[in-house]
Protein backbone atom coordinates (compact mmCIF):
# COMPACT_ATOMS: atom_id res chain seq x y z
CA UNK A 1 0.00 0.00 0.00
CA UNK A 2 2.78 2.38 0.74
CA UNK A 3 4.16 1.56 -2.55
CA UNK A 4 1.30 2.83 -4.39
CA UNK A 5 0.90 5.64 -2.21
CA UNK A 6 4.85 6.81 -3.43
CA UNK A 7 3.85 5.56 -7.09
CA UNK A 8 1.19 7.87 -7.25
CA UNK A 9 2.94 10.86 -5.72
CA UNK A 10 5.90 10.65 -7.89
CA UNK A 11 3.43 10.54 -10.67
CA UNK A 12 1.79 13.26 -9.64
CA UNK A 13 5.36 15.00 -9.20
CA UNK A 14 6.01 14.19 -13.05
CA UNK A 15 2.85 16.00 -14.51
CA UNK A 16 3.40 18.88 -12.24
CA UNK A 17 6.99 19.60 -13.97
CA UNK A 18 6.14 18.93 -17.53
CA UNK A 19 2.90 21.22 -16.82
CA UNK A 20 5.98 23.64 -15.76
CA UNK A 21 7.98 23.03 -18.61
CA UNK A 22 5.11 23.94 -21.04
CA UNK A 23 3.99 27.23 -19.44
CA UNK A 24 7.82 27.54 -19.40
CA UNK A 25 7.98 27.27 -23.17
CA UNK A 26 4.96 28.88 -24.01
CA UNK A 27 5.53 31.87 -21.73
CA UNK A 28 9.02 32.15 -23.67
CA UNK A 29 7.66 32.19 -26.99
CA UNK A 30 5.47 34.81 -26.71
CA UNK A 31 8.18 37.23 -25.11
CA UNK A 32 7.91 41.05 -25.55
CA UNK A 33 10.65 41.00 -28.28
CA UNK A 34 8.65 38.79 -30.65
CA UNK A 35 5.32 40.26 -31.18
CA UNK A 36 2.14 38.29 -32.90
CA UNK A 37 2.20 38.28 -36.89
CA UNK A 38 -1.16 39.43 -38.08
CA UNK A 39 -2.12 36.64 -40.96
CA UNK A 40 -4.57 38.70 -43.47
CA UNK A 41 -6.70 35.82 -44.49
CA UNK A 42 -8.36 37.58 -47.11
CA UNK A 43 -4.43 37.49 -49.13
CA UNK A 44 -4.30 33.90 -50.09
CA UNK A 45 -2.74 31.50 -52.80
CA UNK A 46 -4.66 29.13 -54.27
CA UNK A 47 -2.24 25.79 -54.63
CA UNK A 48 -2.64 23.95 -57.90
CA UNK A 49 -0.85 21.52 -59.54
CA UNK A 50 1.58 22.24 -62.01
CA UNK A 51 0.78 20.99 -65.44
CA UNK A 52 3.42 19.09 -68.08
CA UNK A 53 4.21 21.71 -70.71
CA UNK A 54 4.15 19.06 -72.82
CA UNK A 55 0.83 17.50 -72.47
CA UNK A 56 -1.27 17.43 -75.54
CA UNK A 57 -4.75 18.83 -75.06
CA UNK A 58 -7.51 17.13 -77.07
CA UNK A 59 -11.48 18.69 -77.11
CA UNK A 60 -14.54 17.39 -78.28
CA UNK A 61 -16.92 20.73 -79.05
CA UNK A 62 -19.59 20.66 -76.39
CA UNK A 63 -22.47 19.84 -78.36
CA UNK A 64 -23.85 17.21 -75.87
CA UNK A 65 -22.87 17.15 -71.56
CA UNK A 66 -19.59 16.98 -70.82
CA UNK A 67 -20.29 13.69 -69.75
CA UNK A 68 -21.31 12.05 -72.93
CA UNK A 69 -18.31 13.87 -74.33
CA UNK A 70 -15.98 11.90 -71.82
CA UNK A 71 -17.71 8.73 -72.53
CA UNK A 72 -17.57 8.68 -75.97
CA UNK A 73 -13.76 10.19 -76.33
CA UNK A 74 -11.83 8.79 -73.29
CA UNK A 75 -11.01 5.29 -75.00
CA UNK A 76 -9.70 7.23 -78.34
CA UNK A 77 -7.53 9.57 -75.67
CA UNK A 78 -6.20 6.36 -74.16
CA UNK A 79 -5.54 4.92 -77.95
CA UNK A 80 -3.87 8.10 -78.63
CA UNK A 81 -1.89 7.80 -75.33
CA UNK A 82 -0.49 4.44 -76.45
CA UNK A 83 0.26 4.89 -79.86
CA UNK A 84 2.19 7.83 -79.75
CA UNK A 85 3.34 7.95 -76.70
CA UNK A 86 2.23 11.09 -75.57
CA UNK A 87 0.86 13.01 -72.54
CA UNK A 88 -2.77 13.64 -73.99
CA UNK A 89 -5.71 14.59 -71.54
CA UNK A 90 -8.94 15.67 -72.54
CA UNK A 91 -10.38 19.72 -72.04
CA UNK A 92 -13.70 20.62 -71.71
CA UNK A 93 -14.63 23.79 -73.48
CA UNK A 94 -18.47 24.52 -71.94
CA UNK A 95 -19.63 26.43 -75.14
CA UNK A 96 -19.15 26.48 -78.61
CA UNK A 97 -17.25 29.98 -78.48
CA UNK A 98 -15.04 28.86 -75.67
CA UNK A 99 -13.85 25.92 -77.47
CA UNK A 100 -13.17 28.67 -80.60
CA UNK A 101 -11.32 30.75 -78.43
CA UNK A 102 -8.65 28.02 -76.53
CA UNK A 103 -8.13 26.59 -79.89
CA UNK A 104 -7.39 30.62 -80.75
CA UNK A 105 -5.20 30.96 -77.58
CA UNK A 106 -3.46 27.45 -78.38
CA UNK A 107 -4.75 25.60 -75.05
CA UNK A 108 -6.62 23.22 -77.30
CA UNK A 109 -3.94 20.55 -79.31
CA UNK A 110 -6.10 18.43 -81.39
CA UNK A 111 -10.13 18.75 -81.57
CA UNK A 112 -12.95 16.81 -82.82
CA UNK A 113 -15.61 19.33 -84.30
CA UNK A 114 -17.89 19.83 -86.51
CA UNK A 115 -17.25 21.05 -89.83
CA UNK A 116 -19.17 24.86 -89.49
CA UNK A 117 -16.52 25.22 -86.49
CA UNK A 118 -13.81 23.99 -88.37
CA UNK A 119 -13.99 26.09 -91.38
CA UNK A 120 -14.30 29.11 -88.52
CA UNK A 121 -11.42 28.34 -86.90
CA UNK A 122 -9.25 27.23 -89.62
CA UNK A 123 -10.01 30.83 -91.31
CA UNK A 124 -9.56 33.14 -87.82
CA UNK A 125 -6.49 31.11 -86.48
CA UNK A 126 -5.08 28.62 -89.23
CA UNK A 127 -6.38 25.62 -88.01
CA UNK A 128 -5.48 22.50 -90.18
CA UNK A 129 -7.59 19.47 -90.74
CA UNK A 130 -5.86 16.18 -90.46
CA UNK A 131 -9.09 13.89 -90.94
CA UNK A 132 -12.94 12.94 -90.90
CA UNK A 133 -15.41 10.07 -89.74
CA UNK A 134 -17.69 7.97 -91.37
CA UNK A 135 -21.06 7.86 -89.40
CA UNK A 136 -22.68 5.07 -88.69
CA UNK A 137 -24.82 4.91 -91.43
CA UNK A 138 -21.71 4.41 -93.75
CA UNK A 139 -21.92 8.41 -95.00
CA UNK A 140 -18.85 11.19 -95.28
CA UNK A 141 -21.74 13.75 -94.23
CA UNK A 142 -25.18 13.87 -91.70
CA UNK A 143 -27.60 16.55 -92.03
CA UNK A 144 -29.66 18.10 -89.58
CA UNK A 145 -33.60 17.73 -88.62
CA UNK A 146 -36.55 20.52 -87.93
CA UNK A 147 -38.23 19.51 -85.04
CA UNK A 148 -41.43 20.85 -83.31
CA UNK A 149 -44.20 18.82 -80.89
CA UNK A 150 -46.29 16.05 -82.24
CA UNK A 151 -49.41 17.68 -80.93
CA UNK A 152 -48.63 21.33 -83.06
CA UNK A 153 -50.58 21.33 -86.37
CA UNK A 154 -50.12 24.69 -86.92
CA UNK A 155 -46.96 23.51 -88.59
CA UNK A 156 -47.16 21.07 -90.89
CA UNK A 157 -44.25 22.25 -93.51
CA UNK A 158 -41.03 23.82 -93.56
CA UNK A 159 -43.16 26.62 -94.80
CA UNK A 160 -45.18 26.54 -92.03
CA UNK A 161 -42.27 27.95 -89.81
CA UNK A 162 -42.33 31.67 -91.02
CA UNK A 163 -43.27 33.87 -88.41
CA UNK A 164 -42.56 31.12 -85.65
CA UNK A 165 -40.36 30.93 -82.92
CA UNK A 166 -37.20 28.54 -83.36
CA UNK A 167 -34.68 27.55 -81.26
CA UNK A 168 -31.04 26.26 -82.13
CA UNK A 169 -28.36 24.88 -80.70
CA UNK A 170 -25.20 27.58 -81.33
CA UNK A 171 -24.63 30.18 -84.12
CA UNK A 172 -21.86 27.40 -84.74
CA UNK A 173 -23.81 24.72 -84.64
CA UNK A 174 -23.69 22.79 -88.34
CA UNK A 175 -26.49 19.91 -87.96
CA UNK A 176 -28.49 22.65 -85.08
CA UNK A 177 -28.27 25.67 -87.40
CA UNK A 178 -26.77 26.37 -90.41
CA UNK A 179 -27.76 23.41 -92.00
CA UNK A 180 -31.34 24.19 -91.36
CA UNK A 181 -30.57 28.17 -92.12
CA UNK A 182 -29.59 27.13 -95.52
CA UNK A 183 -32.95 24.73 -95.76
CA UNK A 184 -35.21 28.06 -94.84
CA UNK A 185 -33.16 30.18 -97.25
CA UNK A 186 -33.96 27.69 -100.07
CA UNK A 187 -37.84 27.87 -98.88
CA UNK A 188 -37.65 32.05 -99.68
CA UNK A 189 -37.51 31.86 -95.39
CA UNK A 190 -34.83 34.45 -94.10
CA UNK A 191 -33.82 35.34 -90.40
CA UNK A 192 -35.80 38.48 -89.99
CA UNK A 193 -39.53 36.34 -90.71
CA UNK A 194 -38.95 34.31 -87.40
CA UNK A 195 -40.49 35.56 -84.65
CA UNK A 196 -37.34 34.92 -82.44
CA UNK A 197 -34.50 32.82 -82.77
CA UNK A 198 -32.98 31.82 -79.84
CA UNK A 199 -30.15 29.57 -79.02
CA UNK A 200 -29.68 27.23 -75.70
CA UNK A 201 -27.24 28.25 -72.98
CA UNK A 202 -24.30 26.21 -72.21
CA UNK A 203 -22.17 24.74 -70.66
CA UNK A 204 -23.18 21.31 -72.97
CA UNK A 205 -25.76 19.78 -73.93
CA UNK A 206 -26.65 22.26 -76.64
CA UNK A 207 -28.47 18.92 -78.38
CA UNK A 208 -30.58 17.59 -75.80
CA UNK A 209 -31.64 21.29 -74.32
CA UNK A 210 -33.35 22.18 -77.92
CA UNK A 211 -35.16 18.83 -77.69
CA UNK A 212 -36.65 20.24 -73.84
CA UNK A 213 -36.78 23.51 -75.28
CA UNK A 214 -39.63 22.79 -77.88
CA UNK A 215 -41.46 19.81 -75.49
CA UNK A 216 -41.79 22.46 -73.16
CA UNK A 217 -43.61 24.54 -75.82
CA UNK A 218 -41.15 27.85 -75.04
CA UNK A 219 -40.42 27.20 -78.84
CA UNK A 220 -42.48 25.94 -81.56
CA UNK A 221 -39.42 24.56 -83.93
CA UNK A 222 -36.38 23.66 -82.80
CA UNK A 223 -32.91 22.51 -85.19
CA UNK A 224 -30.95 19.52 -84.60
CA UNK A 225 -28.32 17.32 -85.84
CA UNK A 226 -29.80 13.90 -87.12
CA UNK A 227 -29.17 11.20 -84.27
CA UNK A 228 -29.81 13.99 -81.37
CA UNK A 229 -33.01 12.62 -80.73
CA UNK A 230 -31.88 9.22 -79.91
CA UNK A 231 -29.71 10.46 -77.04
CA UNK A 232 -32.74 11.76 -75.75
CA UNK A 233 -34.90 8.44 -75.90
CA UNK A 234 -34.07 7.46 -72.22
CA UNK A 235 -35.63 10.70 -71.24
CA UNK A 236 -38.67 11.64 -73.28
CA UNK A 237 -41.05 10.27 -75.07
CA UNK A 238 -39.86 10.44 -78.48
CA UNK A 239 -44.01 10.05 -80.07
CA UNK A 240 -44.31 14.13 -78.58
CA UNK A 241 -41.75 15.23 -81.05
CA UNK A 242 -42.11 15.05 -84.98
CA UNK A 243 -39.42 15.89 -87.54
CA UNK A 244 -40.89 18.43 -89.82
CA UNK A 245 -37.68 18.49 -92.51
CA UNK A 246 -34.87 17.26 -92.98
CA UNK A 247 -31.52 19.24 -94.25
CA UNK A 248 -29.82 17.74 -97.22
CA UNK A 249 -26.55 16.06 -96.54
CA UNK A 250 -23.09 18.31 -95.93
CA UNK A 251 -19.53 17.24 -94.95
CA UNK A 252 -19.49 15.26 -91.35
CA UNK A 253 -17.68 15.73 -88.23
CA UNK A 254 -13.84 15.85 -88.45
CA UNK A 255 -10.24 15.84 -86.58
CA UNK A 256 -7.77 19.02 -86.85
CA UNK A 257 -5.29 20.53 -84.82
CA UNK A 258 -4.24 24.15 -83.84
CA UNK A 259 -1.50 26.35 -85.74
CA UNK A 260 1.86 25.77 -85.08
CA UNK A 261 1.53 22.44 -83.34
CA UNK A 262 4.98 20.51 -84.28
CA UNK A 263 4.29 18.60 -87.32
CA UNK A 264 5.62 15.35 -85.40
CA UNK A 265 3.17 15.18 -83.11
CA UNK A 266 0.58 16.25 -85.86
CA UNK A 267 1.51 13.61 -88.18
CA UNK A 268 1.49 11.16 -85.24
CA UNK A 269 -1.63 11.73 -84.14
CA UNK A 270 -2.94 11.58 -87.54
CA UNK A 271 -1.43 8.09 -88.04
CA UNK A 272 -3.19 6.56 -84.53
CA UNK A 273 -6.59 8.21 -85.26
CA UNK A 274 -6.30 6.54 -89.25
CA UNK A 275 -6.12 2.98 -87.64
CA UNK A 276 -9.58 3.31 -85.93
CA UNK A 277 -11.76 1.43 -87.90
CA UNK A 278 -14.65 -0.44 -86.89
CA UNK A 279 -14.20 -3.29 -88.75
CA UNK A 280 -10.85 -4.23 -87.02
CA UNK A 281 -11.77 -6.07 -84.06
CA UNK A 282 -9.04 -4.36 -81.90
CA UNK A 283 -10.59 -0.71 -82.49
CA UNK A 284 -14.28 -2.24 -82.95
CA UNK A 285 -15.27 -1.04 -79.43
CA UNK A 286 -13.64 2.46 -79.35
CA UNK A 287 -15.72 2.98 -82.53
CA UNK A 288 -18.57 1.73 -81.17
CA UNK A 289 -18.37 3.62 -78.24
CA UNK A 290 -17.24 7.62 -80.12
CA UNK A 291 -20.51 6.71 -82.64
CA UNK A 292 -18.70 6.56 -85.59
CA UNK A 293 -17.69 3.66 -88.09
CA UNK A 294 -14.09 4.58 -89.04
CA UNK A 295 -11.31 7.88 -89.56
CA UNK A 296 -10.39 8.76 -93.16
CA UNK A 297 -8.05 10.98 -93.99
CA UNK A 298 -9.04 15.00 -94.95
CA UNK A 299 -8.01 17.95 -96.17
CA UNK A 300 -9.11 21.55 -95.89
CA UNK A 301 -10.84 21.47 -99.74
CA UNK A 302 -12.74 18.87 -98.32
CA UNK A 303 -15.15 21.69 -96.02
CA UNK A 304 -15.32 23.84 -98.98
CA UNK A 305 -19.29 23.49 -99.59
CA UNK A 306 -19.20 24.86 -95.67
CA UNK A 307 -17.57 28.09 -97.36
CA UNK A 308 -20.11 27.73 -99.67
CA UNK A 309 -23.41 28.14 -97.44
CA UNK A 310 -21.97 30.36 -95.13
CA UNK A 311 -21.57 33.00 -97.88
CA UNK A 312 -25.25 32.23 -98.96
CA UNK A 313 -26.68 32.77 -95.97
CA UNK A 314 -24.32 35.72 -94.62
CA UNK A 315 -22.44 34.70 -92.66
CA UNK A 316 -18.47 36.01 -92.00
CA UNK A 317 -16.40 32.91 -91.64
CA UNK A 318 -13.44 35.04 -90.32
CA UNK A 319 -15.25 37.36 -87.76
CA UNK A 320 -13.32 38.72 -84.71
CA UNK A 321 -10.27 36.65 -85.37
CA UNK A 322 -8.87 38.08 -81.47
CA UNK A 323 -8.66 34.79 -79.39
Amino acid sequence: MASREQSCRWNSKVSFFLVLVIVFLWVGGCGEKEAPVEVDLTQREDIGFEQDPNTITYAYLPQYFHRVAFERHNPIIEHLRGETGLPIRQVFPDSFDDFMKMVGQGKIDVFYCNPFVYVRVAERFGSQAIARIIELDGRESFRGQVICRSDNRQIQTIEDCRGKRWVAVDPSSAGGYLYALGLFWDHGIRKGDFAEIAFVPGPGGQQEKVVFAVLSGRYDIGSVREGALQLVADKVNLNEIRIIAHTPWYPGWMYGTRQGLDARIVGSIRDALLKLDQGDPRYKSICDTAHFLRVIPARDSDFDPIRALAVKVGIDLKGDKSP
